[in-house]
């Protein structure tokens, strides 16, 4: 005899149907927690008054210059890196020439930064000496936030390419967000 007070429920015998909804639905649960993960945390896990690594400076390899070498292709001459814009993080100026067998090919002066998506090449953001102005590029520097270079440059276009005959000690610095040049002409040989 069935008790009266408890009559029997239909829900109360699993079917298949019913463990398969409750599986699907506890996966659907679980999926979205991962999805709402918190961020990771930002804050320091060292020591006190410890310092967090800073990101590695750009890699003056892992760029396309806006050079037209042909088959040669490109070379980093010279790199130097700091902090130029005051963001905590290093950017990394470059002296990038045509690759040459002989003679003095004429340099640019390029400053990278960090990509702006993780695994991308970093990014070219400022040209500070166009290879248009046909310069060599000696004694590249990064000191308290600004670059320093030596340009050596020509008088005439017979000056053999061998030998720059001026020199021009140049020096840029981040202000109201673009490199400003001061430069300081030195004696007309070198």
């Amino acid at each position: 005899m069935q008790n009266a007070a408890v009559p029997e429920l239909a829900h109360t015998h699993a079917r298949p149907v019913h463990w398969l909804a409750t599986a699907a639905a506890m996966a659907a649960v679980v999926a979205l927690a991962g999805w709402l993960q918190p961020d990771t945390a930002k804050a320091s896990q060292g020591a006190p008054g410890a310092r967090a690594a800073a990101a590695p400076a750009p890699d003056a390899a892992a760029v396309g210059y806006p050079l037209e070498c042909g088959a040669v292709g490109t070379e980093v001459a010279a790199r130097a890196t700091g902090d130029l814009d005051g963001d905590g993080s290093p950017e990394t100026v470059a002296v990038v020439h045509c690759r040459a067998g002989m003679g003095t090919p004429p340099s640019g002066i390029y400053v990278l930064t960090r990509p702006a998506l993780k695994g991308a090449p970093p990014r070219l953001v400022a040209t500070l000496a166009d290879p248009r102005e046909k310069l060599s590029v000696t004694g590249l520097a990064v000191q308290d936030g600004a670059v320093t270079a030596t340009l050596l440059g020509y008088s005439s276009s017979s000056v053999p390419r061998c030998c720059p005959d001026q020199e021009q000690k140049a020096k840029w610095r981040w202000q109201g967000g673009k490199f400003v040049r001061s430069t300081q002409s030195l004696a007309p040989s070198v």
